[in-house]
């Protein structure tokens, strides 16, 4: 199979230059561009997610030995989270090669969170398919080294700590509302406002929801805590 220039450029930036050149370009392919010719990317992504479950879960271990389950849970799911995943996705530039729909693209889908998440996890498991196990560990590894070593700041998960605090004061637990939505549709900005029964509110602004009640609830617990 002839590979396309931009796949060329994108093996040598992702460090695998594949035996089967069609499972990449399966990989690359969103569902709104197959076709009878051109299968999408979601069974790769299915197997992509599990593999890259597999490769983070032996990472922590090896890398913490005296980390007991209940620190290792929230770190592992700090580094296979989809945004994780799509930022990761957008180190390499795989939004640039990624075959979409007309639809998708008007859309800006190539630099949709949910979208890119979804195709590093589908390029994870076309790597292992093409050199096996090791290959997809190794190239994990290289590209989740610096998140890995980083995952303890990242894995503080501020709504869980906020509740905890408010539980602790025999509080409701913490409300969140969006006050507002801005900017395109493939790329919205929200902002939430945590409430406490109590009465202290907080508000932040991000890229998703999720962030920006991770946001909100972190610049609350920080009210409350000051000196």
């Amino acid at each position: 199979m002839k590979v396309s220039a931009e796949l060329t450029a994108f093996q040598k930036t992702l460090g695998h230059r594949f035996t089967d050149p069609r499972l990449l370009r399966r990989a690359v392919t969103h569902a709104s561009r197959s076709g009878p010719d051109r299968e999408d990317n979601q069974r790769l992504e299915f197997l992509g997610d599990r593999v890259l479950g597999l490769v983070m879960a032996e990472a922590l271990l090896e890398r913490d030995r005296a980390a007991t389950e209940g620190q290792l849970a929230p770190r592992f799911n700090a580094l296979v989270r989809k945004e994780t995943c799509a930022d990761v996705a957008r180190e390499i530039g795989l939004g640039d090669v990624l075959k979409l729909g007309r639809s998708e693209q008007l859309s800006g889908g190539r630099r949709k969170q949910a979208l890119l998440g979804d195709a590093m996890e589908a390029v994870i498991a076309a790597v292992y398919l093409d050199a096996g196990f090791d290959m997809a560990r190794a190239l994990i590894l290289r590209l989740w080294d610096s998140r890995i070593d980083g995952v303890e700041e990242d894995a503080k998960d501020a709504k869980t700590s906020l509740q905890e605090w408010a539980q602790a004061r025999g509080l409701q637990p913490p409300r969140y509302v969006e006050t507002s939505r801005s900017g395109p549709d493939h790329a919205p900005v929200f902002t939430i406002e945590v409430q406490l029964p109590s009465g202290e509110v907080a508000e932040a602004t991000a890229g998703s929801k999720r962030q920006a009640e991770q946001a909100a609830a972190k610049a609350l617990l920080e009210q409350l805590t000051a000196p």
